[in-house]
């Protein structure tokens, strides 16, 4: 069960409370489920009953219990902790969770590709700068991986010679050229197509703040520069140093593309010993594993988010989460010494090369590679 179906079940469970008449409140549109905080517990936490209380005219523990009653007799629903002043804290049953990380397997890096935006048709406009170019190649990217058809535009000539001071003269209908470094380093278009005549709803251009160095960008290489563009919010300004290339810990982008790679060796070593990974209850038991767990099922929900608001940098620091929820696990995946391989071992490797999966589709929706030696 992903966070997105827990929260319609929390939903459901609401509505059922006031239907069979133990709650008279509104049904709202929306519950967050989040991993539980400090003092939390089980899998997911959420505060509706909090939420609901005072227009129920109830007491928040009141309400907790009615909907900790209704929650139980929903699938995929092992137990529910009412703790603090009313927080429902759930566990799934061991048996969605594997069902989760069997989902990830088989769809492998397109995990969390929908087609919740089928149909629409999303013109990117943007003006000829380095990282307003990069953004929309990746916006592209996850905009396509959620159904919609989605092409790159370069801004009029008047909004280009407005924003890089140079004269353009060009038709309205043909190629605009970019610089060929760009193409080369990047691996964005050669050239973008004019924008088409406004008709309807005018497109507004994306306008991240333009990377101020965006010869030293270039020179960090495809990677590391399209990880830098992408990683700060569009509103956040681009700090380029050497800091993107170093192999270490502080490096986010290291810390992602190590997890990935770790992984694979980690199912290189698996066949070498024997075995293969096969999904199973014991690798979600305990903390760490519920935790990963929490971040690989909200990838499909995070993947909707950055595509609906335009926010690649959603997807990068996902990829974040999912490299520091797995690296922890990493070194109990194999046996060592004499011990021979055991179902804990597969259902470990099965959650490791979920994470790996998740890793490699969210590289690839920025363009970046996903190595399997590092």
């Amino acid at each position: 069960m992903t966070p997105v179906e827990l929260s319609r079940t929390v939903l459901r469970a609401v509505r059922c409370a006031v239907e069979e008449g133990e709650l008279d409140v509104a049904v709202p549109e929306r519950v967050v489920v989040a991993p539980p905080g400090g003092g939390g517990c089980g899998d997911y936490a959420t505060g509706v009953a909090l939420q609901l209380a005072r227009p129920a005219g109830e007491t928040p523990q009141r309400v907790a219990g009615i909907l900790r009653a209704q929650l139980l007799r929903q699938r995929g629903i092992g137990e529910v902790v009412v703790t603090g002043p009313g927080f429902l804290n759930i566990s799934l049953r061991g048996s969605a969770a594997v069902a989760l990380v069997a989902e990830i397997l088989a769809a492998g890096a397109r995990y969390g590709e929908s087609d919740v935006l089928g149909g629409q048709v999303v013109p990117l406009v943007v003006p000829r700068e380095v990282r307003a170019v990069v953004h929309a190649d990746v916006l592209r990217r996850i905009l396509r991986s959620q159904g919609a058809d989605a092409y790159i535009h370069a801004d009029s000539p008047s909004g280009i010679r407005a924003r890089v001071q140079t004269r353009v003269h060009t038709h309205p209908s043909t190629d605009i050229p970019l610089p060929s470094s760009w193409h080369t380093v990047l691996g964005v278009p050669d050239s973008l197509p004019a924008a088409p005549a406004p008709h309807g709803d005018v497109v507004a251009p994306l306008t991240p703040v333009p990377v101020a160095a965006p010869d030293a960008l270039l020179g960090l290489g495809r990677d590391a520069a399209r990880w830098a563009s992408a990683y700060p919010a569009a509103h956040d300004r681009v700090v380029v140093s050497g800091e993107h290339l170093v192999q270490r810990e502080s490096n986010p982008l290291f810390r992602v593309r190590y997890a990935h790679a770790r992984v694979r060796a980690l199912l290189r070593n698996a066949a070498d010993l024997g075995f293969r990974a096969e999904p199973g209850e014991t690798a979600v038991q305990g903390p760490a594993g519920r935790a990963l767990l929490a971040v690989l099922g909200d990838h499909p929900r995070v993947l909707a988010v950055a595509a609906a608001q335009r926010a690649p940098d959603r997807v990068a620091r996902q990829l974040v989460g999912v490299a520091d929820a797995v690296l922890p696990l990493l070194p109990d995946v194999l046996p060592l010494g004499e011990e021979k391989p055991s179902a804990a071992h597969r259902a470990r490797l099965a959650l490791a090369e979920a994470a790996g999966a998740v890793l490699a589709g969210g590289l690839d929706l920025l363009g970046i590679d996903a190595p399997d030696h590092l």
